[in-house]
């Protein structure tokens, strides 16, 4: 049924557009796939959006990302002023996870200011994975309220199990000898389980529990995927039997949602040196906007690189020992070509002119990924490069790093068949130059690779029927569209 929302009693007024807050936690990776909800909702949806962001420590691609959205301004963004942290008693050492739950915790009374200072009260609200101690603003406003999880339908599951594997599973999950058990989905290995669930005394592990439990306060999920790419766990979150009571509200699958290529997002030098190359001949390495490495790995990865023989572009930052994570909160920071090429094998850069290039600490990742030289990827699997890849048509070398890209490495590689991935977790252990030079080999050169870029662009046409007009995606987003007229519609009648 649908219920328009009429401005006034004429009949020939035109229907009020359904104005929606969106809420984003800090960081490049929360940042896109919201700001891209966002654009998705206002050109092909008719919303009005407002999206609300908690800053980070403000970097230079978190800036562009915003500025990129501003024009053409499709939709209002509001910056919450930077959460306190020094109030919150948070050491210099708190996990990725505890710092990114304290910062929106401490942002709850600006974005409670923020909502009550705009001109006409929102119709709904949709926060991020990190923004759901701020469902209970949607009640408060009386409006319907949805939770947006950028990542894929697998993690989703393991999240919403784990209270219950809180309570069966004895001891640390990373020390279990047998799978994880998730009803009517695949079981997930100790090894591959979410950076929170690592340690079950650290606070953040308390975070992601309480997250999990918070989901079901939601009116629906949100999920960036698409029906094709994850059926059979999209139907286990939707089956009462298996997971649907810890979902409690319908699962719409709105993926894949990514940036949008730019025109000019190359340029000069770099469109030039892509264009000389053969088709499906260059191998990207980009560990994302927040992933770095030790500086042994750094180096075994030049030399693995330099022997492979096959050409490649590497975005590079200086290597960080203390965590996997270490450029979530400022990417785009610090290093000069300098200081950076101090770190690879001397005379790197002379040996590999001819086939390498190499980007300090910030490129176009996506429209390298979207140009036709390009043939494979070595990517930590975050979930919105997974998703920019495939849309490209590009298989992967899995990489992962931190957060959840174990599992998504394992997804990608077992059951969607996109990634090839070293003998050891890179987490783990350091990969060394030789299983280097086979992989990259192997993803450009050989027959594995080729069968895989088969499988890729397989997916890619899926990917892009999904979400044009008519495509599952689309008429996802077009029912949750229709059940917030229809929630708005009882709220008011119930008040």
């Amino acid at each position: 049924m649908d219920f328009d929302l009429f401005s006034s009693n004429s009949s020939m007024e035109k229907p009020k557009k359904l104005h929606a807050a969106l809420l984003s936690s800090p960081g490049m990776g929360h940042l896109i796939p919201i700001m891209e909800l966002g654009k998705c909702l206002v050109a092909d949806h008719g919303f009005e959006v407002t999206i609300f962001v908690v800053p980070s420590q403000a970097s230079r691609a978190e800036a562009e990302i915003i500025d990129s959205a501003m024009t053409p301004k499709l939709l209002d963004i509001v910056e919450l002023p930077a959460p306190d942290l020094t109030a919150a008693g948070l050491g210099p050492n708190a996990s990725m996870v505890e710092r990114l739950a304290v910062m929106m915790r401490e942002a709850r009374s600006a974005f409670r200011s923020a909502l009550k200072a705009m001109e006409a009260p929102p119709d709904v609200l949709i926060v991020d994975l990190f923004g759901t101690e701020h469902l209970c603003m949607g009640d408060e406003l009386r409006i319907p309220k949805y939770v947006y999880v950028p990542s894929n339908a697998w993690f989703l599951a393991l999240l919403l199990h784990s209270p219950v594997l809180d309570k069966e599973v004895k001891g640390e999950y990373v020390d279990q000898t047998e799978l994880l058990k998730i009803p009517g989905c695949k079981p997930v290995r100790p090894e591959d389980v979410v950076d929170p669930m690592l340690d079950r005394s650290n606070q953040q592990y308390h975070e992601y529990l309480r997250i999990a439990g918070e989901i079901a306060m939601g009116d629906g999920i949100l999920l960036n995927v698409w029906e094709d790419l994850q059926a059979e766990t999209l139907a286990a979150l939707r089956n009462e039997e298996f997971l649907g009571r810890a979902v409690n509200g319908p699962v719409y699958t709105v993926g894949p949602l990514i940036r949008p290529v730019r025109p000019a997002g190359l340029g000069k030098e770099l469109l030039e040196w892509l264009d000389k190359q053969p088709r499906e001949s260059v191998l990207l390495v980009s560990f994302g906007s927040g992933g770095t490495m030790s500086a042994e790995q750094l180096a075994e990865l030049a030399w693995g690189l330099e022997l492979s023989r096959q050409r490649f572009i590497w975005i590079l930052r200086k290597p960080i020992v203390e965590s996997l994570d270490g450029s979530f909160f400022d990417v785009g920071k610090g290093g000069g070509d300098d200081e950076l090429s101090s770190f690879l094998p001397d005379e790197f850069a002379v040996r590999t002119r001819d086939v390498g290039l190499i980007i300090p600490l910030w490129g176009p990742q996506l429209d390298i990924l979207s140009h036709p030289s390009v043939g494979g990827f070595l990517s930590h699997c975050g979930w919105n490069s997974t998703l920019e890849s495939i849309v490209n048509g590009v298989p992967m070398i899995a990489w992962p790093l931190y957060a959840e890209q174990r599992q998504n490495a394992t997804l990608l590689a077992e059951e969607i068949g996109v990634v090839i991935r070293p003998k050891e977790l890179p987490s783990k252990k350091i990969v060394g130059r030789e299983e280097i030079e086979k992989l990259a080999r192997m993803i450009i050169a050989k027959k594995e690779g080729h069968q895989m870029r088969a499988r890729v662009k397989e997916l890619k046409s899926t990917a892009e029927k999904a979400v044009t007009k008519g495509g599952t995606s689309y008429e996802s987003l077009r029912r949750m569209k229709e059940d917030c007229k229809m929630r708005i519609h009882q709220i008011n009648k119930a008040h």
